[in-house]
């Protein structure tokens, strides 16, 4: 005697393979956008301005924000290009941004990171506070295209 499968069997299956296949592809995108971003920090620690370079888009920009000595929120604007020679600089010592956590949020080519963080120069912990990076898809994989940042020398994790 043969069994059948049922219809509903059927039904299920093509209901839920979509969502298993998104799901895959959600999790694939999310670390294609961590790895890009580990680039980056790689390339500090390896002094490395080509890997630093290759994680930005074209036109990328990086920010800080903070408050002045009146109290005033305040941005400042450095063009990543600075960035690049600075970082592609060799020290004494070795440049480590160490990141604490991720929080991913992606829509179809549009990532936007949050992570919390700590830098050393060598063993000397300098500051912290949180990156907030907006990301984008392109035909070379995801690529950063602005960093904002906060910065703090207090309550800093080093561990």
């Amino acid at each position: 005697m043969k069994k059948r499968c049922s219809p509903a069997v059927f039904f299920f299956v093509f209901l839920l393979a979509p969502a298993f296949s998104n799901a895959q592809q959600a999790d694939d995108d999310r670390q294609a956008v961590i790895a890009a971003i580990q680039t980056l920090f790689d390339g500090m620690r390896a002094s490395d301005s080509v890997m630093v370079r290759s994680a930005f888009y074209p036109d990328a920009r990086l920010c800080t924000t903070f408050t002045d000595k009146e109290g005033n929120p305040q941005v400042r604007e450095s063009p990543v290009s600075r960035f690049i020679t600075q970082v592609g600089t060799k020290y004494d010592f070795i440049l480590d941004e160490r990141i604490w956590s991720y929080e991913v949020r992606i829509d179809g080519n549009l990532a936007s990171v949050w992570t919390e963080y700590t830098f050393f120069r060598g063993d000397q912990m300098s500051h912290c506070g949180v990156n907030a990076f907006q990301m984008v898809r392109t035909a070379d994989g995801w690529k950063i295209l602005n960093i904002t940042d906060t910065r703090s020398t207090t309550d800093c994790r080093t561990e």
